[in-house]
């Protein structure tokens, strides 16, 4: 690396502790969580939280908006939402000296930087699709016409894990487009108290800007050139092989319990996010141990399990537990 590159991995380290400071304000604890949503930040990735309600998923997004100085919208889904409602429609407009009318494009709320997609499971998936093009491809296509998004583009979706009446299982094609699937879970009993000292009383958190767009593009551009050692990579490549219950080199857990496995866009995020990790620590190379942390995020939504395993209750995080062990 150059020492240009160098000296701005230490400025984002400090940028990333100044983040986890200021989130840390309004969100008691979830450490990990924070973490994990941060890295798919800075790693030009989407993200999608589950967890049940009143774990501050909702809040944690509308906070991290707040320090970067990005445009950010927050869409509700709801079973009647339609795509219109999230990309955009043309309205008819009537110039007053000639009445002459003509189409225009009226964007919607997919165009911000900062995108809330909450509760996304609540709309059928033709409105969840409308996501589609916007997350992969950073633009969306209405009536025949190409609209770019500006950059940075990141989405956070959340979803309820408990209440399914009245949703809709989010197809694969879409889970793979999220970088992390991040599972938010209870508060210990300190954090509760904290939270519960915090939420019922007079406080209000003033929170500052931490970066704006330009810096956040540098910073992203800067971890896609850090170096990756040949054996990281090799034994990623292995790690998501194994997840595919069609290879000779596949453990029997995932032969017995696994319908599909990964693909190739996981040992892309799982090196990216082993990147992103390593420079947030201030270090200028990954190593096996990142892979490791970001393993689950990135796996979870990937490795589709079958029927034999939803009747013994094996989930896709044991199938990861268990294929860690011998990496």
């Amino acid at each position: 690396m150059k020492k240009g590159d160098i000296s701005q991995i230490n400025e984002l380290k400090t940028v990333h502790k100044d983040l986890c400071s200021e989130i840390a304000k309004v969100i008691i604890g979830q450490n990990q969580v924070i973490d994990q949503v941060l890295i798919s930040l800075f790693c030009d990735g989407h993200a999608l939280i589950i967890g049940v309600p009143g774990l501050a998923k909702t809040m944690l997004v509308n906070t991290i908006a707040s320090i970067l100085d990005l445009s950010f919208n927050r869409i509700q889904f709801t079973p009647d939402l339609m795509p219109a409602d999230i990309t955009g429609t043309d309205v008819i407009e009537e110039d007053l000296t000639t009445g002459k009318r003509s189409f225009r494009f009226v964007r919607g709320p997919i165009f911000a930087n900062v995108i809330l997609a909450d509760e996304i499971n609540r709309a059928p998936p033709k409105t969840q699709s409308a996501l589609l093009q916007a997350m992969q491809e950073y633009q969306v296509t209405y009536a025949g016409q190409t609209y770019e998004l500006s950059r940075p583009f990141f989405v956070l979706a959340t979803q309820n894990p408990i209440e399914q009446e009245g949703t809709y299982p989010l197809p694969e094609a879409q889970l793979d487009r999220f970088m992390f699937t991040i599972n938010i879970d209870y508060p210990s009993s300190r954090e509760e108290v904290e939270i519960i000292k915090t939420t019922t009383s007079a406080y209000h958190a003033d929170l500052k800007n931490i970066i704006g767009s330009a810096t956040l593009i540098s910073l992203q551009k800067l971890i896609r050139k850090m170096p990756v050692a040949d054996d990281v990579i090799e034994r990623t490549i292995k790690l998501v092989s194994m997840t595919r219950p069609g290879q000779e080199t596949s453990p029997e857990i995932v032969k017995k319990y696994v319908g599909w496995g990964a693909g190739p866009r996981a040992s892309q995020y799982l090196i990216l996010g082993a990147k992103t990790r390593a420079a947030l620590d201030g270090r200028y190379s990954p190593n096996i141990d990142d892979i490791k942390y970001v393993a689950h995020p990135v796996l979870r939504h990937r490795i589709i399990t079958n029927f034999t395993a939803e009747a013994e209750d094996v989930r896709s995080d044991d199938i990861v537990d268990e294929l860690l062990k011998g990496f």
